[in-house]
């Protein structure tokens, strides 16, 4: 065990771009709240020998809030200074060896979020703020520059290592530039790429753009030019590298001479591993970066879950990377990473450090990727300590961030081997207890009053109590079973149970092999041992002595009760304490001096510990309570309440005591002597603990989110700070930052608080999950909760509430345990007060007077009083007034108040026309109501538009008829007014509810307007539809198509109704609109809603829900069929990876089943799925469908829509050969072959006769039997179009080497036979070299021919089919018709085109033959070298016209009405087979061919291939 104190610190800030860096020589630092936190790594930390070599050596303590930034010095020389940014407006730079502050400015008006010491400049320190404000600082010179470039939130901003002028600027919007300082902030590149905040940039550390050999084409293009001018190639335009990390998922490498990126690499998704923190927490990304200094070729990432993964970017053309830690993931962090620093240690090691949202700060050594120690720290207040009293040198720490940490202290191997424990907390843990002989068993409560047990050696849970106290759980304590739980049998209890005492003043007994079971409150079975029938006090403290006889208690009024088992007598009350008892300690039994066991330590919130010696009233058990009021030993010097004591188990009598005052106190009881003085923490202490192994060790936990591990003789103060020193200590505890109060919440009696720290300056309330308090951190407790939200994006956002600690008066509360500790005292009512002042101002503002004029008349001099009086008495007393009296009182109007009425009058209009002028109408209404002309008042308040309600309100006053007229004035007032709704309110008051109803309407208001006359008009009153149509209608326009439904509805026009909701088209519009339509009885537009659902659903491949949107209406049953067929060839087609989608489909389980021919499959399912079995069944869905008709497909008709007109007609038909309908089957098997063949889809097309005709049409042909018919016709294209698949299959096996039958591009087969004309004549021996041409077939594997030559004598001696004279004929008719009619259209387009430009003065004059022969269009000229382009006149396009149509007449309506592939197309392909493969084709076939060409070829389309031949 080593003897060097060592640091549990606070958790490294959150969400900061650089809040940690290193230097070589093995000097770390990290911020941590409001202060860095200093760590030294490799030899010089003189670890122990065989413990990972690290130490914390200290920290840098000055802000007032969140440090926010923290980078070294990187130059030789000068390693000792760092910089720090803070929240509270500062950048400070310090000496890390005197940890002092060397300067510091303020320049930035915002919260600063970025920081970067420039790796080229040693006195340049630049920083950015959250509203786009550069700081450029000088250091030597103690200059600065600002800089402003764009107004956006700077999230990172990084120097560059090469050029001393260039800095690259990461905003929050993704953005990112490179600017020069030197040119005052000049852009030299702004980078697009990212969609989101940018996290971390790092330079590349080469200069020079080539140590990454990126060659993919896009990125092989010269660099820009700006200007037309190539830039030269000076060191500042060289070029360099840049890496970017952002939270969309991606890092991407910039060229910084091209301005653009390079490279782009997206995190992979790892698999998250089980355990260390709560999944349920949603967790923020974060993207760091480190690009190795001696590994330009490497690059080293955070990932999504906290995994570390280092890219290799020699192969960017895929994404590679090895995964740090790989073989044990238990190593790597299991939250995102923040911040990444290398460091290169005294020996040089090349090391990584990292932190993390788990709260660890880890080092990696580069050379092998894997974790060497880990630093756990903590993210809230430490308020509880307990070593295990069976596993020696096992520390539990419960802490306010939801985790218990287990601390093995004896570890030989690393200092720092602690074990998280998270599951089932979720909340502060606030007390610790392990089991006195249960190894692993540790007790825990927290803050919302849970109690429960964990197994430290197990993964499991833990056991939760079912009873939860009310309040803070203060203390636990495990002792002997009272009644009730003791009353069972030896096998039917425990020998121990779990006492809690909770903020409610309650102590509970747990019996702990049943938690689930009910608790027991103590306090009854103290009541009726002791007969007490007076109201107990407010339990605070539960402690029992070691030998388990005896129970303390103490209480909120500073009592300690003494109890004796087994029923809790009560023999002694302890009246020393005045205030709330916080801590209660028995010596322990193993001391020299057994008589020492029975001496009780206790502590309180005023300062002063007592020492009780209970020895003799213990060992007399008398019969009534006796009452101490002296104590054994006082201990005083402790400057503030008392929070935890801890007995020596290595001495007699030796005490240690944590206090609020920040200090921990070693004393010697016995003497009463102070000792030792620890001032190590920066807080309130919370709990202390001695080490049970080491005597000089002790280990203590404060509000300052810190657990260090002190020696007691290495302290250099033996008693705590008195004075001076005591205050200095209360000052920088309160100089934190000032909450903002839109954050802060009012205290509830719920917050944890015995020791009152425990709100204080952290209230890092999982519940409010603000920011850790006292320095306003980022990483708050509450944010590791897994209940918690999401940390806030904004930097300035992360950190919102001071947590500061006041200590409450005595009296304040009753019940000090259950006080909540306000945070800053002072500034919180302050800020509160001016939202108050107002308001308390405005209540007590004097009511406006009346009478002003004439008050104010009454207040001039005496002489003016001593007037007044006179002339009233003689206008009083005079039977008659002169003109100068008259005059006098008309000017002293204020004395109509004491004269007569008329006068009274004269005043009152005076002082109404001041009121008027002074802009207060409402006071001249009511003068005018106190002379009782109430109608006059009316009139007047109407033409000037200033009625109100109250004197509407008084209208009726005045008679019925003038209340109607007042109404209506002032419902026109209110309309002027915009106020339509109070207006129509009012009009309803006369009951005026139609104009109240179009008062409303037309301006808009409709759903008030339609609330009105549902209530006050009859049902069927038409005013009642027409108002829900129109609202409807404009409800529709607007594109609220839900709402104009339930318009429609209340209308009673259903139609609309689901036409208005089917109109937005999607899938569940559509359903909806099907169902609504059916309930309302529209079968026929449900049915046609429930099929567009259907079809829609298609288009995603979702086909369970389409036939489930089929199943809405019995009517579509037979589409239901055509679904599933299409279904079954879809995924028959995917299977064989002929479809374009995949793996997105949402299939039906019976689609599963691949075994036997999908004709028999499609069969099964319709019987099993659609219980489709009898030929009733079948007649009746084939005629459903037959009455469905689809349009002829083009080549442009959409794959999935043409999928689905062919499975309608291979629907058709296996219904058709279910009922033996083998005519209409030939029928609709040919529409879907020519459907395919019609939109040039030779893959469909083949792929519909191998499942649906394997073995050809000879079973159709016995099936129709040899009778002739009118389907003979049908049966002749239908075998002819199979033939002329195998020919084509047959012809593309000779012409490649590996032979695929069923590959095939898109062609329109209306052009086809030109391309292959084309494609003849370029292999055609006549005109090249015949070898050349027979070239495929040189190259095929030798056992093909033989092959290919058995395969021929079936393929090509069916082909006499194709060779149909009547059918030849035809389609040269057709193919003159279309050209002609092409002819036509094109001299009509060329005439038109013509007569513009004359009409424009712009034409010139054209003969009748020149536009002749310009409309002769190009496409169908001759594409030989022979032929020439002459015009054609239009009587003779009329006369071919005409000849072509009456050929066309005399050929049979069966022969016309049924498609047959194109015979010329065939007899090129049958030549073009024979001659590039001598031998395969008979003569009298070629000859049969020859003939037909010559015959039927002299369309345009054909004529280079008869020239040729």
């Amino acid at each position: 065990m080593g003897q060097e104190p060592r640091t549990l610190p606070p958790s490294p800030n959150w969400y900061c771009a650089r809040c940690s860096d290193a230097v070589p020589g093995g000097l770390f630092g990290f911020a941590a709240r409001t202060s860095v936190f200093l760590v030294r790594v490799g030899p010089g930390a003189g670890a122990s020998h065989g413990t990972p070599p690290f130490r914390v050596i200290g920290e840098l303590v000055g802000h007032t809030e969140r440090v926010s930034g923290f980078t070294f010095s990187h130059h030789p020389g000068q390693y000792n200074l760092c910089a720090t940014s803070s929240d509270d407006g500062t950048v400070k730079i310090w000496n890390v060896e005197t940890k002092t502050v060397v300067t510091e400015h303020a320049f930035h008006q915002h919260t600063i979020s970025a920081l970067h010491w420039s790796p080229r400049v040693k006195d340049l320190i630049v920083s950015g703020d959250e509203k786009g404000v550069i700081f450029c600082y000088w250091l030597n010179r103690n200059d600065s520059q600002h800089l402003f470039i764009e107004p956006r939130t700077i999230f990172c901003l990084t120097c560059s290592p090469h050029h001393e002028d260039l800095v690259a600027i990461g905003y929050k919007d993704g953005i990112v530039i490179i600017i020069d300082i030197s040119k005052k902030g000049e852009v030299i590149h702004r980078l697009r790429g990212h969609d989101d905040e940018i996290h971390s940039i790092a330079w590349c550390p080469l200069p020079g753009e080539d140590c990454l050999s990126i060659n993919q084409e896009e990125h092989s293009e010269e660099p820009e030019i700006p200007n037309g001018k190539v830039i030269s190639q000076t060191p500042g335009t060289k070029g360099c590298y840049l890496a970017t990390g952002s939270k969309d998922q991606t890092i991407r490498i910039w060229s910084c001479f091209r301005g653009r990126g390079v490279m782009v690499l997206k995190l992979p998704y790892l698999k998250r591993r089980g355990g260390g923190i709560d999944p349920a927490v949603k967790e923020r990304l974060w993207l760091t970066l480190h690009w190795p200094q001696d590994q330009p070729t490497q690059l080293v990432s955070s990932c999504l879950g906290g995994e570390l993964l280092l890219w290799d970017l020699t192969q960017s053309w895929r994404r590679k990377y090895t995964l740090f830690s790989a073989s044990s993931e238990w190593q790597t962090h299991s939250r995102i990473v923040f911040n990444l620093c290398p460091l290169q240690t005294e020996d040089n090691k090349k090391l990584l450090l990292s932190t993390s949202m788990d709260r660890d700060i880890k080092c990696w050594d580069m050379s092998t990727l894997e974790c060497c120690w880990t630093l756990p720290s903590l993210g809230g207040f430490a308020y509880s300590l307990a070593f295990s009293p069976v596993d020696t040198g096992c520390l539990a720490i419960g802490v306010g961030d939801g985790m218990i940490r287990v601390w093995n202290t004896l570890s030989l191997k690393n200092n720092y081997d602690v074990k998280n424990f998270w599951q089932g907390v979720k909340s502060k843990v606030t007390a610790l207890c392990w089991h006195p002989t249960k190894e692993g068993c540790l007790a825990f409560g927290t803050d919302d009053g849970k109690v429960g047990l964990y197994d430290t050696y197990s993964n499991r849970p833990p056991q939760i109590s079912s009873t939860y106290h009310k309040k803070t759980v203060y203390t636990l304590a495990w002792g002997p079973p009272v009644p009730p739980m003791s009353l069972g049998g030896e096998g039917d209890r425990p020998s121990l149970t779990l006492y809690s005492c909770g903020g409610e003043g309650i102590v509970l007994q747990h019996n702990p092999w049943k938690l689930s079971g009910e608790a027991f409150d103590i306090n009854k079975l103290i009541r009726d041992t002791n007969s007490i029938k007076y109201k107990l006090p407010v339990h605070t403290e539960i402690s029992w002595k070691a030998d388990g006889k005896i129970m303390a208690l103490g209480n909120e009024d500073g009592s300690i009760e003494i109890f004796h088992v087994p029923n809790l007598k009560l023999i002694c009350t302890i009246q020393q304490h005045h205030k709330l008892v916080n801590a209660i300690s028995w010596h322990h039994e193993h001391g020299s001096q057994p008589e020492l066991s029975y001496l009780m330590a206790s502590g309180s919130n005023n300062a002063v510990i007592y020492v009780h010696n209970l020895k003799t009233v213990i060992e007399s058990n008398p019969e009534s309570p006796v009452t101490i009021t002296e104590p054994y030993r006082t201990l005083s010097g402790h400057t503030a309440k008392i929070t935890s004591l801890a007995w020596s188990p290595h001495h007699d009598g030796r005490l240690v005591s944590a206090s609020y005052d920040g200090t921990a106190q070693v004393w010697d009881t016995l003497r009463e002597e102070p000792l030792c003085n620890f001032r190590g923490h920066r807080g309130r202490l919370l709990c202390v603990e001695w080490s049970p192994l080491d005597p000089d060790c002790i280990y203590s936990g404060a509000d300052d989110f810190c657990v260090y591990k002190w020696l007691t003789s290495m302290q250099d103060h033996s008693r705590p700070p008195q004075g001076k020193k005591s205050i200095e200590l209360e000052k920088k505890r309160f100089s934190q930052p000032k909450p903002k109060l839109k954050k802060k919440k009012k205290p509830t009696s719920r917050v944890p608080v015995k020791q009152e720290s425990f709100d204080g300056n952290e209230e890092e309330s999982l519940k409010e999950n603000s920011g850790p308090l006292e320095n306003g951190v980022s990483d708050q407790e509450g944010e590791e909760e897994a209940q918690e939200p999401e940390v806030p994006c904004s930097l300035a956002s992360v950190v919102t509430v001071s947590r500061e600690p006041i200590i409450s008066s005595p009296g304040s509360l009753g019940f000090e345990k259950s006080k909540v500790i306000i945070n800053n005292k002072v500034t919180l009512p302050k800020k509160e007060a001016p939202k108050e002042k107002p308001e308390a101002l405005i209540k007590k503002r004097k009511a406006r007077s009346m009478l002003p004029l004439s008050t104010s008349l009454d207040h001039r001099s005496k002489e003016e009083l001593h007037q007044d009086c006179l002339l009233l008495a003689t206008a009083k007393h005079s039977r008659e007034l002169n003109e100068d009296m008259i005059a006098d009182l008309e000017d002293r109007f204020h004395l109509g108040l004491f004269t007569d009425r008329a006068t009274l009058h004269k005043m009152i209009e005076v002082e109404g026309k001041g009121h008027l002028e002074n802009g207060h109408p409402e006071l001249f209404h009511q003068l005018m109501l106190w002379k009782g002309d109430l109608k006059g008042v009316l009139q007047t308040a109407a033409e000037r538009g200033e009625l109100t309600d109250n004197l509407v309100a008084m209208a009726p006053v005045a008679g019925y008829h003038v209340w109607l007229w007042a109404v209506e004035a002032f419902a026109k007032q209110l309309c002027f007014q915009d106020q339509y709704v109070k207006a129509a309110s009012h009009l309803l008051s006369i009951h005026k509810v139609y104009e109240a109803v179009e008062l409303l309407k037309s301006n808009h208001f409709y759903r008030e307007a339609i609330a009105i006359a549902k209530a006050r008009l009859r049902p069927e009153d038409p005013i009642l539809k027409d108002l829900y149509l129109s609202w409807g209608a404009i409800l529709e326009k607007d594109g609220h198509y839900a709402m104009a439904a339930k318009c429609y509805l209340g209308a009673t026009s259903t139609y609309d109704a689901a036409k208005v909701l089917a109109k937005k088209g999607d899938a569940a519009s559509l359903r909806t609109a099907a169902e609504l339509a059916a309930i309302v009885g529209e079968e026929e537009l449900s049915a046609s809603l429930a099929l567009r659902c259907a079809q829609e659903l298609l288009l995603a491949r979702n086909w369970v829900g389409a036939q489930e949107a089929l199943q809405l209406h019995e009517s579509l049953k037979g589409q239901r069929l055509v679904f599933c067929l299409l279904e079954l060839l879809s995924k028959h087609l995917e299977d064989r990876q002929l479809s374009e989608c995949r793996s997105s489909s949402s299939y039906h389980a019976w689609t599963t089943a691949t075994e036997g021919p999908l004709e028999e499959r499609v069969t099964a399912v319709w019987k099993s799925a659609f219980g489709l079995d009898a030929p009733e069944q079948y007649q009746a869905a084939l005629q459903k469908l037959h009455d469905i008709k689809y349009p002829s497909a083009t080549n442009n008709t959409p794959s999935k829509q043409l999928l689905l007109h062919i499975c309608h007609d291979l629907t058709l038909a296996l219904l058709s050969q279910q009922v033996a309908s083998w005519d209409e089957a030939v029928k609709a098997l040919l529409r879907a072959v020519v459907r395919s063949y019609d939109s040039g889809n030779f893959t469909i097309m083949q792929e519909v006769y191998s499942a649906f005709l394997p073995e050809g049409c000879d079973h159709l042909r016995e099936k129709l039997g040899d009778r002739p018919s009118s389907n003979t016709p049908a049966f002749k294209s239908l075998e002819a179009f199979f033939i002329y698949g195998r020919l084509y299959e047959f012809w593309w096996s000779l012409s490649t080497p590996y032979p695929e039958s069923s590959v095939w591009v898109g062609v329109d087969h209306r052009r086809k036979t030109a391309e292959h004309s084309q494609q003849l004549d370029d292999a055609s021996p006549e005109e090249g070299d015949p070898v050349a041409s027979c070239q495929p077939e040189l190259n095929r594997p030798p056992e093909l021919n033989s092959v290919l030559t058995e395969e021929s004598i079936q393929v090509l001696s069916a082909c006499k089919e194709l060779f149909s004279e009547r059918h030849a004929s035809l389609q040269n008719s057709q193919r003159t018709i279309a050209e002609v009619q092409d002819t036509l259209a094109e001299m009509i387009r060329q005439h038109q085109k013509n007569q513009l430009g004359e009409s424009t003065g712009n034409g010139p004059d054209k003969s009748e033959s020149e536009q002749e022969a310009e409309g002769s269009p190009s496409s169908f000229q001759s594409q030989c070298k022979e032929e020439k382009n002459e015009p054609v006149s239009l009587p003779e396009l009329t006369k071919r016209l005409t000849e072509a149509n009456e050929r066309m007449t005399k050929f049979p309506d069966s022969i016309k009405s049924w498609p047959f592939p194109d015979v010329l197309e065939c007899c090129l392909v049958l030549l073009h087979i024979g001659s590039q493969c001598p031998g395969y084709v008979t003569p009298e076939m070629q000859q049969q061919a020859q003939e037909l060409l010559q015959k039927y070829g002299n369309s345009k389309v054909y004529k280079r291939r008869q020239a040729c031949t």
